[in-house]
């Protein structure tokens, strides 16, 4: 039962010492200072049509980023897009499923033809076709998690990075996860992807220094998405993680998209092959 087994996992994982009572609020409106940083630069935002994705790109637009957008759905695109304009955000956007080299060639090659060049690549897109016990796995769920969530981000990566040099640098920003740290008990394929991500940026970090890209990464907690629903939506297993939480609340997805347009601001200049944890005070690292 998906229920039990996300509270058997909450009970037993993560054990901190939290502060006591609800804590307020934390979460602020844009930064006023920062409303021109990223003026000029180009930014790819995979999955970006909903969620942290989107809260990415909105995050991104309003520094003065031109952000291109993209899912697998035409109809979702257009949303975002719209939105976005509504916004004053400098938008493009089209399909691709990262999980294709076809739609991540041609992202590439749009994003450069469209707007000149790419300075930012935030690594957004992941699936999880399985939900229970890790031993009942099969070879096909391994593919398609490892397919999307780790293997797709190297190639966009590789792919983008060329076009950064030409640029005099970038950064690469990938969206891991708590569960990366803290294996959650009925996601184990999953979190093992979300843990790899972490090496990926380790690994490329010193390499492409080099070239003044800096790459890092964001390991969210339990944030309010439509990807995350199974975590916050019941109350009694949403109850359960708020004991490991300091911040007694679910985070919202702008409190994510802020901390990736931070990693891509010169405010960052200095940090390369670091992941910063999102997670409201949930202990899974030192």
């Amino acid at each position: 039962d998906q229920k039990v087994m996300l509270r058997c996992f909450v009970s037993r994982s993560l054990l901190t010492n939290p502060v006591a009572g609800q804590t307020r609020n934390m979460s602020g409106g844009s930064l006023a200072g920062s409303q021109s940083s990223l003026a000029g630069k180009v930014a790819i935002v995979t999955a970006s049509t909903d969620g942290i994705g989107l809260a990415a790109a909105q995050a991104l637009g309003q520094r003065g980023a031109h952000v291109v957008v993209s899912s697998r759905s035409q109809s979702n695109v257009d949303k975002a897009v719209a939105l976005l304009q509504s916004e004053k955000i400098q938008v493009t956007g089209t399909t691709c499923n990262v999980g294709k080299s076809e739609d991540r060639e041609r992202l590439v090659n749009m994003t450069v033809e469209h707007c000149g060049g790419i300075d930012i690549l935030v690594s957004n897109a992941a699936v999880n076709p399985f939900f229970g016990n890790i031993m009942d796995s099969t070879a096909a769920v391994w593919d398609k998690i490892l397919d999307v969530n780790v293997k797709a981000a190297f190639l966009m990566t590789q792919l983008v990075v060329p076009h950064m040099e030409k640029r005099g640098g970038g950064s690469v920003v990938f969206v891991s996860s708590v569960a990366g740290y803290q294996p959650m008990q009925a996601l184990g394929p999953y979190s093992v992807s979300k843990t790899a991500l972490l090496g990926l940026t380790r690994a490329l970090a010193p390499e492409l220094a080099q070239s003044h890209i800096r790459v890092n990464c964001v390991a969210p907690g339990i944030i309010k998405t439509r990807f995350s629903q199974a975590l916050w939506h019941d109350e009694d297993v949403l109850d359960e993680f708020k004991k490991q939480l300091s911040i007694k609340r679910v985070g919202e997805p702008e409190e994510i998209g802020g901390v990736i347009a931070f990693l891509c601001s010169k405010d960052a200049s200095y940090i390369t092959g670091e992941t910063i944890t999102v997670t409201g005070g949930m202990s899974c690292r030192l």
